[in-house]
């Protein structure tokens, strides 16, 4: 019974992805009717150039967006699981992890609000683009990043820092040499969910994106309303081609940045 029900839940899962990337196959205009085996669709996908445009530009942004959440998660992550009870450390980590449970409609809107009031009172951003959906995605993945790193470093076993501190290394030393590889994976897994929730996005890229920053999301999301073609099937296929590949990347660094910690000796 156990191996039936994983095959229906898997099932459940992968049978509309496959199908999809079957229909992106098809000779016919249709995206959900087979037509012929034919690979028209991914020429005209490499001569769309607006669709590959926007594909570009959430690519750029996913990697930006999750390159500054893991470096501003880490440094969130690292106050709320080293330093002791500080004055509002529970408003501190309330508001950290409000963006794991706020809808993104409403975190959209502030931000909406947020970057015309300093449009209004500095000047900047001049007009909303790529940069605003990047800091927007970036405020999203950085609680994600957070809540990796805390888990990590609140699992450490602390006497591996201790000694390399008694043998004299510097604060710095010990980060770099000891802690960094310790939650090297916890920053890989962060990254790649926080590239994944930006690459997905469209409710905040709605709301804080401009004419000239159209992300491949809001994209297809608009195309709905004149009707899909083969060409988002045959996306779908590159994109699942893509994703396989970082995910066999990011299976390699977590399998290499894998430490035991040494038994206690009690």
């Amino acid at each position: 019974m156990r191996r039936l029900f994983l095959a229906l839940g898997l099932c459940f899962l992968w049978a509309p992805i496959l199908l999809m990337a079957a229909y992106a196959f098809s000779e016919s205009r249709t995206p959900y009717v087979w037509g012929g085996f034919s690979l028209r669709w991914f020429a005209a996908l490499a001569a769309n150039e607006r669709l590959i445009e926007a594909a570009w530009l959430s690519l750029r942004i996913a990697a930006g967006s999750a390159t500054l959440a893991t470096l501003l998660g880490l440094l969130l992550g690292w106050v709320l699981a080293r330093h002791g009870p500080f004055a509002g450390r529970p408003l501190f980590g309330a508001l950290a992890g409000a963006p794991l449970v706020l809808p993104e409609v409403v975190m959209g809107l502030a931000l909406l609000l947020l970057f015309v009031a300093l449009q209004g009172l500095l000047g900047w951003p001049a007009q909303r683009g790529a940069l605003t959906v990047w800091l927007a995605h970036s405020a999203l993945g950085m609680a994600y990043v957070a809540v990796l790193v805390q888990a990590r470093l609140a699992a450490l076993d602390p006497r591996l820092e201790e000694a390399a501190a008694d043998l004299g290394a510097s604060p710095f030393a010990v980060f770099r040499t000891i802690t960094l590889p310790l939650i090297a994976p916890s920053l890989a897994a962060g990254w790649g969910l926080a590239f994944t929730l930006s690459l997905d996005d469209v409710v905040l890229a709605s709301f804080v994106s401009g004419p000239g920053a159209t992300t491949l999301p809001v994209y297809l999301f608009s195309q709905l309303r004149l009707g899909l073609t083969p060409e988002a099937n045959a996306l779908a296929v590159v994109l699942l081609g893509l994703a396989g590949l970082g995910l066999f990347g990011l299976a390699v660094i977590l399998r290499r940045g894998r430490v035991e910690t040494p038994p206690s000796r009690e």
